[in-house]
């Protein structure tokens, strides 16, 4: 006959693998707060980029419907401009002000047509939620014979 002798195992957690594996799961929760934190983040820059954009886009399609002699009358294209914008505002409420400049001068380099063009810059200064300040530059050509003698 054979006698095995009885193993009592008693298997349980002991207070120190408690600890360590809270400690993984808070590292490990910071760390995903972290992330969504930055992706929060760049989601409100790209929103910021964007809106720029749209707002110098929408000066240089205005810009692009004036006759020439509209483009050269000094004072026609306001020099400065605002725009303040914000689309989780409510009703009433500030959002961010875009702040832009307009320029209209000759063009960089010498031709023979150069005359009969313009360099049209616009700038757009803002201060993002953060209070970082921030700017958009572009830039294009105007011409005598564009595409504003085609509109009716």
């Amino acid at each position: 006959m054979k006698i095995r002798p009885t193993i009592n195992h008693q298997d349980g957690t002991t207070i120190v693998e408690i600890v360590i594996s809270t400690c993984i799961l808070a590292i490990l929760a910071a760390g995903l707060i972290g992330c969504f934190t930055y992706g929060f983040y760049v989601m409100e820059l790209a929103r910021e980029n964007q809106r720029a954009t749209q707002i110098i886009l929408e000066k240089f399609e205005t810009v692009r419907l004036y006759n020439w002699d509209q483009v050269l009358s000094p004072g026609f294209i306001p020099a400065t401009f605002e725009d303040i914008y914000d689309p989780q505002a409510e009703a009433g409420s500030e959002g961010i002000a875009y702040h832009g400049t307009v320029r209209v001068t000759n063009v960089p380099f010498n031709t023979s047509y150069s005359s009969n063009m313009r360099e049209l810059v616009i700038s757009l200064t803002w201060t993002s939620s953060r209070n970082l300040t921030r700017t958009r530059t572009m830039s294009t050509y105007v011409a005598k014979d564009g595409v504003q003698n085609y509109v009716y």
